[in-house]
């Protein structure tokens, strides 16, 4: 995975406040806010381990905020700097992920396409959602449009949950993330309605949706003119095997030793490693219907 060493990054779409490269569990890309607030978010947590209070309290301060990180306009200008930085090369992926998707939106939604910004965080801070903590891992607040990552995360993943990473590991996450705020603008959170948990449910559906349009971007991100070239199938197995290690089975069983579908949120390695698939050999969005059918 490797960045045009001359094409310009626009690091104005990521806001750096200090992420601390620390720990949370992998929750395979939480989704708060809208349709998808309460419930499914204290299940979510309670899951994963985390203290949901924080997230259902509402926004506000906290003296464990992420501190001001690093002015990325300065750091990221070129993809030769993505090439050469971590941060810079979440500027480079997000850069190109929206680039995408201004593009292969329905024609009615290009030219109103918001963009959305993504928040390298960590401790405690505030989200249009609620108060949040790295230890919910990455996520995508509808409230206010944004995705929030600790890059913590994905050492978390290869140290805790035996993923392999690499850049296109996390550039997987970063595209489902991305996929909720498509999921969002088109309006299909709503039909997660209040199905949510299980391996059919409605929350697996939009987890599964986000994860498909990852792979719909991976196919065609060359496209987008900030990649030297299409992604290699070792890139590709690096973003599969992120997918494995944070389908809910996996983490069921290193959690807790067994296994309950019933209370899958975001679904099965199988599930994830399909979707993934099918956006990815079809490039197409419109093959990333999830509520349609079994999945």
């Amino acid at each position: 995975m490797e960045f045009r060493d001359d094409v310009d990054l626009d690091a104005s779409q990521v806001d750096d406040r200090g992420s601390s490269g620390g720990g949370g569990i992998p929750g395979g890309g939480l989704t708060i806010g809208g349709g998808l607030v309460g419930v499914v978010v204290l299940v979510v947590a309670l899951f994963l381990g985390v203290d949901p209070a924080g997230l259902l309290n509402g926004g506000g301060s906290d003296s464990t905020a992420s501190q001001p990180g690093e002015n990325l306009n300065e750091k990221c200008r070129k993809g030769s700097d993505a090439n050469q930085s971590e941060k810079c090369r979440v500027v480079g992926v997000v850069n190109s992920i929206q680039s995408y998707w201004q593009g292969a939106l329905p024609e009615h939604f290009q030219q109103t396409y918001g963009k959305a910004g993504t928040t390298l965080v960590s401790g405690t801070w505030s989200t249009g959602c609620g108060r949040a903590t790295s230890a919910m891992g990455p996520f995508y607040c509808p409230a206010d449009r944004g995705v929030y990552l600790d890059l913590g995360f994905f050492r978390e993943l290869e140290d805790r949950f035996g993923a392999k990473g690499g850049p296109f590991a996390q550039a997987y996450v970063i595209g489902h993330e991305y996929g909720h705020h498509v999921q969002n603008l088109l309006g299909t959170m709503n039909r997660a309605g209040r199905d949510r948990t299980g391996a059919d449910s409605g929350s697996v559906r939009l987890e599964l949706q986000a994860d498909c349009y990852a792979g719909a971007w991976a196919k065609n991100a060359v496209t987008t003119g900030f990649f030297e070239a299409p992604f290699t199938d070792s890139d590709i197995r690096e973003g599969l095997d992120a997918a494995e290690a944070i389908g809910d089975d996996r983490i069921q069983e290193r959690t807790q030793g067994r296994v309950d579908p019933e209370s899958w949120t975001h679904g099965s390695s199988r599930q994830r490693v399909h979707w993934f698939t099918t956006g990815y050999t079809t490039g197409s969005p419109a093959r990333c219907d999830t509520f349609t059918g079994a999945v």
